[in-house]
């Protein structure tokens, strides 16, 4: 890879980046294999050491001893040894699990650890990270047994005893402290020697945790929670940590990795007794129903219906019925468990189809999912021991999946503590990462894994996609329809099946529906938007591009041998490529630049990048279906497989296309997957007002994984059966669902409407007129008025590694409150969102941070440190902006660019000084990489009332030389939203410093 020149970047950056904007010319894994091994450190064998530390002992030499310490570069003590080396140092602990643990400093502020069962570090290259140690700016010391490696801005300390390490900050406080590393459990899989790893951090602790990828449970602070990470469909896993203390913990390791417990969870009769409904030991009585008849009545152990291979277990009385899937369909489940271990008890219901429960009388879960699409939904309880509590879970399965999980209850210490568990691996390795915020904190996970990689300036404007357009025409009418209604648009996306049936795989339009996509394209460039199609990494074993893959051993074959079959028409044999070798993301790129790059696509929709093999098998099949990987088992890659898989698309465009942004939309992820020009999405999600509640912590847990491009299916992509039809008596609710999620989509990272049916079009969601019609519109058009924000937002993620979507903890790490709050975040530092997730709520709670804050459609000023209650009616969702802001605004556009030279108007929210940088570009060229954009700086001085805009730096091909410039004061009752109202000052702006005083 080549190296970028330094680029403004936000303090804490260690050292130029490889330029993933740059073509690698070899791309070989053995290449990042050879740069890897030379990351080792040159070591001799302690074990020599210590035999001969065992001679000098003997012959009682304790001066020789001494005189050979000082004249080495190694060191020991009496419980242990290490050595120095050049990027760090490597411990030999005389105890613990770990027979080596080594250090390597990556910068001032990280510090890698690798805690080894054997005598050598022979883990494979890290597919996440791609930075290399430091050789410099670091001292190892030891004293009393304790060595530190100390850097500017980060200390280390081993015990020469265990092998444990504890961190301290800048400030020399500790932050983050090894306790129980657990045993390196051998594994053994396909055949291959692995680990099982855990390692505990702070026991006790009242941080809170954030990150980790994007989960749907609600769940914005992780403390005392459990997540497991692994990738599915809604579920993407990012192991990267960051903590409220100031720290960030990247947890190297690609395999199944569970956060909190380390225990999985399992059935409930595992831990606890079951009972039937009489009380009786054994299981629960579980009472099938069809059409409201009873039909089997029996006792069974558990509720597990999780996957394919317990459906067997189904009443033989029911197969003809459950195979058939006739309507009316319902299980009952009633009993008791009971326990010998008291606190709080952790249960998990998986499930799809309607589903709920109750325990001890109370409903603890009352969720939809579609029926091939179940998932995880989490609920607590205390349980007194040698009581029986009550449990009832009734299921309207529709054809769905079932199980409801248990795990017992943990010590308060460990329950409250950083503990990260993988399933295979070959150490412990793991990136500390300091900070003085949690902005630095993901600047150095951007230092180890790449930085976020610009996007187009389009891909900030709204997307129209639905499942799915059948043909040509209904494409290009969608973008003209908005066109001629006035409705901004800048992104028309092709889903799935254009086709033909037998013919997955090919990338080859169905002509008889798509006659001329050359000219589909071509009409929807000329109206001024771009066009993003759907791509899998699936294929037909019947189609050429399978045959071509599958000639070098790129296919993965058991879900063909195993003979599964898909869900389109009568079902067709399929599978996904391995993309874990660069000849095979060759390959798939040259196929899919042959067949739909040629028409000018602009776009990519990555789609089941899980992989999605099939939805409902287990988890350890699962991970055979994608093995062997060229790289080595499945399961020790399961969470890694976008990464490699965008990777190769990335680069085939930046090879063939060197001066255009690529654009990538994947619906997993994984740590890294920023460099390759990736956002994600929250994946199938359903049309409920508690799945839309779930997205907010969601997304802002992803962004703060380190990962800034993020959007979710507007309204939902799965719908309930009530609304597939507009009847009356739901078509309001799916009318206000739909809205109040467009509100929220609106100040997401990406702005896009997607999903099944009914229509998911403005236009087809509403009658134009109509109130709902309206505030579809006016969100609309204000992503477009505050497209100059938005998009410096965007481009603050690369130039100064930033967060477009933060949660309140990230701004206000102080606040104890803020820390806990899942359901509002911040969009930029200026903008609160509180989103509106309860039907027919016209007002919600609100916590607004220190400091004073505006409401956004009122002007109203509100005191900071408090919970309001916030005017909600239909039309608004509740947005505050805190004092000191500046919020560039520019008119309404049809798409992102359409008037470049149209006046910005600053509003300045008075009450407290304020600063900002109006960032530009051109929006499509990778130029800004080499320098090619823009800033200009304003200020506001809140004693004089002067607003100063400053000298303009830098600047781009086409850039708009003279501007004008309109400021308007927020805070003696003047409306925000009044966006034509007269401006308080004027001034025609060429780049020079200018400074206007307010009257």
């Amino acid at each position: 890879m080549g190296v970028r020149p330094p680029v403004e970047r936000r303090p804490g950056r260690l050292r130029p980046e490889p330029d993933h904007l740059a073509a690698d010319p070899e791309g070989e894994a053995g290449d990042l294999l050879g740069r890897r091994f030379l990351q080792e450190p040159r070591t001799t064998t302690t074990g020599k050491k210590n035999d001969m530390r065992s001679i000098y002992r003997g012959r009682g030499l304790a001066v020789g001893l001494a005189l050979s310490l000082l004249a080495s570069t190694s060191a020991f003590a009496l419980d242990g040894g290490f050595e120095k080396t050049a990027d760090g140092v490597v411990v030999t602990p005389a105890s613990g699990p770990a027979k080596k643990v080594r250090l390597q400093v990556m910068g001032e502020r990280i510090i890698h650890v690798t805690a080894s069962p054997t005598d050598t570090f022979d883990a494979p290259p890290s597919l996440m990270v791609t930075a290399k140690p430091v050789t410099s700016g670091f001292t190892v010391d030891e004293k009393g047994g304790v060595l530190t490696l100390k850097t500017a801005k980060a200390t280390a300390q081993v015990s020469l005893k265990d092998g444990t390490v504890d961190f301290l900050d800048a400030a020399g406080r500790k932050v983050l402290a090894e306790r129980d590393r657990g045993a390196f459990t051998p594994v053994k899989v396909e055949g291959q020697d692995f680990y099982s790893v855990r390692q505990q951090f702070n026991p006790g602790t009242d941080e809170a945790f954030y990150g980790l990828g994007q989960h749907q449970n609600g769940q914005m602070n992780y403390n005392g929670r459990d997540v497991e990470l692994l990738q599915y469909n809604r579920a993407i896993a990012v192991p990267m940590l960051l903590s409220s203390k100031g720290y960030g913990l990247l947890w190297d390791n690609n395999s199944i990795t569970r956060f909190g417990n380390p225990v999985p969870y399992d059935v409930a009769s595992r831990d606890l007794k079951v009972f039937d409904a009489d009380g009786k030991a054994g299981g629960f009585t579980a009472k099938y129903y069809q059409n409201g008849q009873l039909k089997v009545t029996r006792v069974e152990k558990d509720i597990d219906y999780r996957f394919l291979k317990d459906l067997p277990g189904w009443p033989a009385e029911l197969q003809d019925a459950a195979k058939k899937n006739l309507p009316g369909q319902t299980v009952t489940w009633d009993g008791f468990v009971q326990t010998d271990k008291a606190g709080e008890h952790n249960f998990k219901l998986y499930s799809s189809g309607y589903a709920k429960v109750w325990l001890d009388g109370q409903l603890v879960i009352d969720r939809w999912r579609q029926n091939w699409n179940p998932w995880y939904h989490n609920f607590d309880a205390k349980l007194t021991p040698g009581k029986k509590h009550k449990v009832r879970v009734e299921w309207t399965p529709d054809d769905g999946y079932i199980g409801l999980l248990h795990n017992d209850p943990m010590p308060a210490v460990d329950r409250h503590s950083l503990q990260l568990t993988s399933e295979v691996g070959k150490a412990i390795d793991y990136y500390y990462i300091g900070g003085d915020d949690l902005d630095q904190v993901v600047s150095g996970y951007r230092d180890l894994t790449g930085s976020a990689v610009m996007m187009p300036r389009w891909a900030y404007g709204f997307w129209q996609s639905r499942q799915r357009y059948e043909t040509q025409d209904q494409i290009v009418g969608v973008v003209k329809e908005y066109r001629k209604r006035g409705l901004p648009l800048d992104n028309i996306v092709m889903d799935w099946r254009y086709w033909k049936d037998p013919e997955w795989g090919t990338h080859k339009f169905d002509e008889t529906r798509f006659p001329s996509p050359q000219k589909m394209v071509d009409d929807i460039h000329g109206m001024n938007a771009h066009f993003m199609i759907s791509i899998w990494p699936k294929f037909y074993p019947t189609t050429d591009n399978f045959k071509e893959l599958d000639a070098k051993g790129h296919m993965y074959k058991r879900n063909i041998e195993q003979g599964a079959l898909d869900w389109v028409g009568p079902g067709y044999l399929n599978s996904f490529y391995d993309p874990y070798s660069q000849e095979a993301r060759d390959i798939y790129w040259k196929q899919v630049k042959r067949d739909l790059k040629v028409y000018g696509v602009d776009a990519w929709w990555m789609d089941a990048s899980e992989p999605d093999l099939h939805s409902n098998v287990d988890v350890p099949e699962r991970t055979l279906r994608m093995s062997p990987t060229a790289l080595g088992p499945g399961a020790e890659y399961f969470n890694s497989y976008a990464l490699e898989h965008t990777r190769g698309v990335y680069e085939g465009e930046i090879r063939d296309n060197p001066d255009v942004r690529p654009f990538i939309l994947t619906r997993s992820g994984f740590g890294g997957l920023q460099r390759n020009a990736s956002a994600v999405w929250s994946g199938d999600v359903v049309a409920r007002w508690d799945d839309f509640r779930d997205q907010i912590s969601a997304g802002v847990n992803l962004s703060m994984s380190g990962i800034p491009n993020w959007t979710t299916d507007i309204g939902g992509f799965s719908v309930e059966k009530r609304y597939e039809t507009k009847d009356p008596a739901h078509w309001a609710e799916w009318q206000e669902l739909n809205l109040r999620w467009f509100q929220f989509g609106a100040f997401s990272p990406l702005f896009r409407s997607h999903g099944e049916l009914p229509l998911r079009e403005i236009y087809e969601l509403a009658d134009e007129g109509s109130d709902i019609y309206k505030s579809l519109a006016w969100y609309d058009e204000l992503r477009y008025r505050l497209m100059p924000y938005v998009y410096t937002l965007a481009a603050d993620t690369y130039h100064r590694d930033g967060s477009m979507m933060r949660g309140l903890v990230m701004d206000y790490p102080n606040d104890a409150k803020a820390r806990n709050v899942d359901d509002q975040y911040l969009f930029g530092q200026d903008f609160l969102v509180a989103p509106v997730t309860a039907f027919k709520a016209r007002s919600r709670g609100v916590y607004l941070p220190a400091g004073t804050w505006y409401d956004f459609e009122t002007g109203k000023a509100f005191k900071g440190g408090q919970t309001v209650k916030a005017d909600a009616p239909l039309a608004r969702m509740p947005l505050f902006v805190k004092a000191g802001a500046i919020v560039p605004t520019t008119v309404v556009q049809q798409y992102v660019g359409e008037k470049p030279d149209a006046p910005i108007t600053l509003l300045v929210f008075t009450g407290k000084d304020g600063r900002y940088e109006l960032y530009e570009d051109d929006g499509l060229s990778n130029g800004y990489a080499r320098g090619a954009w823009a800033r200009t700086p304003i200020s506001y001085d809140d004693a004089t009332g002067r607003v100063t805009i400053g000298a303009r730096s830098g600047g781009f091909k086409g850039m708009v030389e003279k501007r004008t410039f309109k400021v308007r004061f927020i805070g003696k009752g003047a409306r925000p939203t009044d966006f034509d109202a007269a401006a308080d000052l004027t001034v025609e702006y060429d780049g020079q410093p200018v400074v206007l005083a307010r009257k």
